[in-house]
Formats: structure tokens, C-alpha cells, sequence
């Protein structure tokens, strides 16, 4: 039978998707095991994958999309990319689990070294959020301090220590303090953050003119992309480099989404900012759950056998995500594969350009591209966020999606290009998200 592609709107059917959806509600938590799945922003329902391969997807019901989500970012050489599968193919004869060690765990370490230095060391874990989870155990143990700086609108996982959001105004008490965004976090827990907003370097010195004493770490996306495209000045990541070591706390890049994605190596590097240490997932793995810790052996020897600070897992190491990872930061060590994704994004800003309609623009930064539907300056910080660039995002969103396309089902969440994509796909893009503006308008 051949395949049906979405091309117009209510052209394909749903129906198998959303009866799996309702089968999933039943045995599920809101029937999907990450929150932003279940598309309640965009007024829609979950489409159910049933394969992929390159630049598309094909749902449960036989239709077939283009896909500029990617997994929220991992799959830069696209899906089931023939290279990467075939390592994994062989790596899943060999045992697909050890718990135990294996040349692969060393060889990935030395790839990611490759990539970053000077740094001397990497501690493997099972996802980003695990990275990040070791890392502020570990500047905690390094400094004896307790307290963690992070930015509003930055998001590093959903450990209890990071699920926080707090103003500026508390640095000037007692005690630091925060409310936690997400019930079943204790005060307690989230008192040791403190949230201030992005860019305001004024405001990171009061805090620590204050509480210096008992800052451990400042973490921050030096390239923040998990709530719209933040992007920060190197001026303000270099502020934050010298403060930091002002008062003998640490530096803590979470290059999750950024590491590989601009470049083999790092988003610190193109802005000249050398943090203590940095967090990476996604890329890392091709695709498979992985997550590191890099950094320098004075800060990585604390770790557990060798010192105090105590980080395991199991699947650490896991050897199929290890096979899957090598082979994608070896193709990756092509500079071509950046320059083709990066021509695709500008293409895509050509296209809407074109339109003439002042509002339908994007942020972009290499293969990053987030859609912000609304004139005037681009936001650096959360609260800048217009909320008319999230209400038309959302008003378009299903159209885009019945021509064909897909995107992350959040106005907030940016958009990935991978090299499996062409010129035509990024045709298709543009040419949906004009015709759902002018519908729109």
C-alpha cells in the first residue's frame, strides 16, 4: 500500500493515533511520558510514530511528515541515519548491556576530549539531566558551599534542585530562598537556587556581594534553547566567567542541546568562555540516552572510586548508545555536514523574508531555529517573551501539521535542522508557515 502524505488540511486521518492515545491515557499519566507530548498548547492531540528514516516520519495511520523536531535535537544526522544503525545493529549482537567496562566507554571519552579541550576528563551517565544531576554534586563537593545559580527560563533537567524559579528580590535577606514550579520539591530543596534573569550582570554581582561566601556554581545553557532562543551576549558569559572566579565558586556550561550542534565542540568555544565544566547529552548519543560530565581532573577526580563525591548507573556506558554516539561524532568531524544544515536555516529566513509579512521571522543560530512570530526586538530573557508570538504559533500550528510538516508541539521550543534535510524540505517549511500567517492574519 503506498504511503499517504499529509498535504492538505483534514486530508489524513487520525483515527489510529487517537485511539492509541486514548488506549495510552489508561496506563499512562496524561497518556505520554514527557508533558510537552501531549501538544495541550496547540489545541491538538499526540501523533504516534511508527517509523522514520532521514529527514521524515510516518505515523500509525500511514501518513508521512517532515520533521524538523529530531527528537528535540539529537538526531543531527537525521532518522535512522544507514551508518549509525549499522553500529548499532553490530554493537545489540555483542550484549546490549554490560554494567560493566568496555573500550568504547574510553574511546567515547577521548572523542568528546577531542572536542573540548583543554578539558582532561568525562564521566558518562544515561541522559543529560543525569550530567547535570553529577555536576552539581560535584562543585558542591569541591567548594563545601551549598547554593546554585541558575537563570529563569533556563531549564537543566528535572531534578528537584533545578525545577525552581525565583526573583532577584531575595538576594538581599538572611537566606536565600525559592518556590519550587512543580509540587513534591521541599523548600528545603529548593532554597539552595537561586533564579535570577538572563543577561543582567548587575544583578548576578548583588547576589554574590551578598551570598558569595556560599555560592558553589552558577549553571547556565550558554546557549539557553528549551524555552524560545535566548541568546546571550559573550560579554555577559564572560562576566559571569569572572565573577565566578572572583569569588571561588564554578562555572557549569550545560551544552546539552548545544554541544555538536553548531560545531564539533562546544558553544563556551565560539564565545571564547572556558567554564570549570560542562554537561552534554543528546548528540552525544546519535540519538540513544547518554549524557557526560567534562571537565578537568583537579575537579573530576573527586568523583567516585577515586574520590569522595559518589555518581553511578548501571547503563553508564551503555555500549549500543556508545556505538550509536562514536559513529555520529565521527561523521560530525566533517565541517561540511554544519555548513549544509547552517545554509538550510538561511535559507529558510530567505523564504519567509520573501513573504513580505513583517511578524513571520525566526531566531536562528546554525541548525537552531526558533520560530517568533512578532515585530520588534528579540527577546533575551523569559519575560520578554511576547505572548502574541506564542498565540499565533499556536493558531498555526495544525495548519502547519496538515500540510505536512512537523513541528515541536510548543511555541517555546526551538525547531532543529539535521543533514538529512534538502533544500526542498525547508521549501515545504516556509511555504506552510506562510500560508497558516496569512490565514492567521
Amino acid at each position: 500500500m503506498a504511503k499517504k502524505t499529509a498535504t492538505a488540511s483534514n486530508s489524513f486521518s487520525r483515527a489510529k493515533s487517537d485511539a492509541w492515545f486514548e488506549r495510552a491515557q489508561q496506563r499512562i499519566p496524561g497518556g505520554v511520558n514527557s508533558p510537552v507530548r501531549a501538544c495541550k498548547s496547540v489545541n491538538g492531540k499526540p501523533i504516534f510514530f511508527a517509523k522514520a528514516s532521514g529527514a521524515h516520519f510516518t505515523d500509525v495511520d500511514g501518513n508521512t511528515f517532515i520533521d524538523f523536531c529530531m527528537s528535540w535535537g539529537p538526531l543531527i544526522l537525521g532518522h535512522a541515519d544507514p551508518e549509525v544503525v549499522a553500529e548499532v545493529q553490530a554493537a545489540a549482537t555483542r550484549g546490549l548491556s554490560y554494567g560493566a567496562c568496555h573500550p568504547g566507554e574510553t574511546a567515547m571519552a577521548e572523542a568528546i576530549l577531542e572536542a573540548f579541550p583543554p578539558y582532561e576528563q568525562v564521566r558518562l551517565t544515561s541522559s543529560g539531566t543525569e550530567a547535570v544531576m553529577t555536576a552539581l554534586r560535584l562543585v558542591r563537593g569541591a567548594t563545601g558551599r551549598p547554593l546554585i545559580v541558575k537563570f529563569e527560563g533556563g531549564y537543566h533537567g528535572h531534578s528537584d534542585g533545578l525545577l525552581v524559579k525565583a526573583g532577584s528580590g531575595l538576594i538581599t535577606g538572611a537566606q536565600p530562598g525559592a518556590e519550587a514550579s512543580s509540587q513534591g520539591i521541599p523548600k528545603e530543596i529548593a532554597g539552595l537556587t537561586i533564579s535570577l534573569p538572563f543577561g543582567d550582570l548587575a544583578e548576578v554581582e548583588k547576589l554574590f556581594a551578598f551570598h558569595g561566601s556560599r555560592i558553589a556554581a552558577i549553571i547556565l545553557e550558554p546557549l539557553p534553547a528549551n524555552n524560545g532562543l535566548l541568546m546571550q551576549t559573550p560579554e555577559f558569559l564572560a562576566g559571569l566567567r569572572r565573577i565566578t572566579t572572583q569569588y571561588g565558586s564554578l562555572l557549569i556550561f550545560d551544552e546539552v542541546i548545544s554541544g555538536f550542534r553548531l560545531h564539533s565542540g562546544g558553544y563556551g568555544a565560539l564565545a571564547g568562555v572556558l567554564p570549570d565544566l560542562v554537561t552534554l547529552g543528546k548528540i552525544v548519543g546519535g540519538g540513544m540516552p547518554i549524557g557526560a560530565v567534562v571537565g578537568p581532573t583537579k575537579l573530576m577526580s573527586l568523583l567516585a572510586p577515586v574520590g569522595p563525591v559518589y555518581q553511578a548507573g548501571t547503563l553508564s556506558g551503555n555500549p549500543v548508545s556508545i556505538a550509536a554516539g562514536l559513529k555520529t561524532l565521527e561523521k560530525l568531524k566533517n565541517p561540511a555536514v554544519y555548513a549544509h544544515i547552517a545554509a538550510l536555516g538561511a535559507r529558510l529566513e530567505a523564504k519567509l523574508a520573501d513573504a513580505k509579512i513583517p511578524w513571520l521571522r525566526v531566531r536562528r543560530i546554525g541548525s537552531i531555529v526558533w520560530p517568533y512570530f512578532v515585530e520588534g526586538p528579540l527577546p533575551t530573557r523569559a519575560d520578554e517573551i511576547s505572548p502574541l508570538a506564542i498565540e499565533r504559533y499556536n493558531a498555526m500550528y495544525n495548519a502547519v501539521l496538515d500540510a505536512g510538516v512537523y513541528m515541536p508541539p510548543s511555541a517555546y521550543e526551538v525547531m532543529f535542522l539535521s543533514a538529512a534535510h534538502a533544500e526542498a524540505h525547508v521549501d515545504e517549511l516556509a511555504a506552510a508557515l506562510i500560508a497558516a500567517a496569512r490565514a492567521v492574519a
